[in-house]
């Protein structure tokens, strides 16, 4: 059985930290959701309105997984690998899906929910969901990176920011100001986004055959785009115009250089307007925001996309129990409320245009034009080691030799994809 009544806060809920028991025999299921920590209760108010909306059919409690992507599939992985009922639900990074979907280790989408869970939600999160031609989880919350910048910076510099700019121009207004440019430059995830971002942006693919065998999979670096890529980052690393702090410098260090004395332009997800109001009160007004920044001046940018998916584990005990969940807990409502909250972006198209997130983000209409345009990172079952690879063959970035870094890393992540080498 399916409901979709609209949910109201009611039912209390335990919130739990590790693996959830069974309940009770006399009560109803407990479905567990594995998911991210959100820091505000966000999610453990969804999950109470989801069990008062089921009429007694289930109760939802949380599992949180780690902060940190790498961690949270690892630990899905494994569960699931060793075929844990116990993950009715789960949260799961967009680039993971294959790995997950590929072994069957994911519940498939009925397919009276696949509309619900695709129309009218923007493409790059619809794209992030889809595995070998198929909607394999639903869309929960999305994420892009806009280009923002500090708008007495580009006074001083003359750059019109209602044309959409390149790499070349920022760093050249980075070099003649004498600022610095936020970009993620530790040795994480964020160095894939921000590679991807720039092969994609050439019209071009890193992985052109993403769903062929391991020992087939063509690796598109040692290229005209992978070298451009590598170009743009090593002249922003080895000129230091990322900051002394480069090296180290994560999303949320990112936010700290573009807001302070010498703070040009950011690549950064939409949490970093809510932080700098919270940090920065009197920088705000100095701030504003563009689409992701182009490689070639006529070709438009792929801004990167991020998020969450939804899932159902292939193992649970309630499949349909599971999906009527997760329906409830992706609903429209329920993103505009964890949107205000968290610094993430909704995933259907209309949420943009509630009057509560265009007062919380002023730029949601870039927002869902640029997920629109969105590409995700490769979606290949070996991610993990196309990822990994690039981090351990382009960091330190200031290292990286546009003539050979993309060889580098071409070869070695051939080599692990065909079992000749090891990461």
């Amino acid at each position: 059985m399916r409901r979709r009544s609209t949910p109201t806060v009611g039912l209390a809920l335990a919130l739990s930290t590790g693996l959830v028991a069974c309940s009770a025999e006399s009560g109803p299921p407990t479905l567990t959701w594995y998911t991210i920590p959100d820091g505000g209760g966000t999610q453990v108010e969804m999950a109470r309105n989801c069990t008062e909306a089921s009429d007694g059919a289930y109760r939802v409690e949380i599992s949180l997984l780690p902060n940190d992507a790498a961690s949270q599939r690892e630990q899905l992985a494994r569960r699931l690998a060793a075929e844990d009922a116990s993950i009715d639900i789960m949260s799961v990074d967009p680039p993971f899906i294959p790995e997950l979907s590929e072994p069957g280790f994911l519940a498939p989408v009925p397919e009276d929910l696949v509309e619900t869970f695709t129309g009218d939600v923007v493409q790059g999160a619809v794209d992030s969901a889809t595995w070998d031609g198929e909607v394999v989880a639903a869309p929960y919350l999305s994420n892009t990176m806009l280009l923002w910048y500090r708008k007495s910076v580009v006074e001083e510099a003359g750059l019109d920011m209602s044309q959409p700019v390149t790499w070349d121009q920022i760093i050249e207004v980075a070099r003649d100001t004498g600022t610095y440019l936020g970009v993620q430059g530790t040795k994480a995830e964020s160095l894939t986004v921000w590679v991807n971002a720039l092969v994609a942006s050439q019209g071009e693919e890193i992985l052109p055959n993403p769903e062929v065998p391991a020992d087939e999979l063509e690796v598109n670096l040692d290229s005209d785009a992978g070298r451009r890529a590598a170009e743009i980052m090593s002249t922003i690393a080895g000129e230091g115009l990322g900051g002394p702090g480069m090296p180290t410098e994560n999303e949320d260090a990112s936010v700290g250089e573009f807001l302070g004395d010498n703070g040009s332009f950011m690549v950064n997800w939409p949490f970093a307007w809510p932080a700098a109001n919270d940090t920065a009160p009197d920088v705000v007004e100095d701030i504003g925001w563009a689409r992701y920044p182009r490689v070639d001046p006529d070709t438009p940018s792929t801004p990167p996309v991020g998020g969450l998916n939804m899932a159902v584990g292939a193992f649970t005990e309630h499949p349909d129990l599971a999906w009527d969940a997760v329906e409830c807990l992706r609903n429209p409502d329920h993103q505009a409320l964890f949107v205000e909250r968290s610094g993430n972006v909704p995933v259907n198209a209309e949420v943009y245009d509630r009057p509560e997130i265009q007062e919380a983000y002023p730029m949601a209409d870039l927002l869902r034009e640029s997920l629109e345009e969105a590409v995700p990172r490769p979606q290949t079952p070996y991610y993990n080691e196309v990822s990994i690879g690039l981090q351990e063959t382009w960091y330190p970035m200031s290292d990286i030799d546009p003539d050979r870094s993309p060889e580098v890393a071409t070869d070695l992540i051939t080599g692990v994809l065909r079992g000749e080498r090891l990461l």
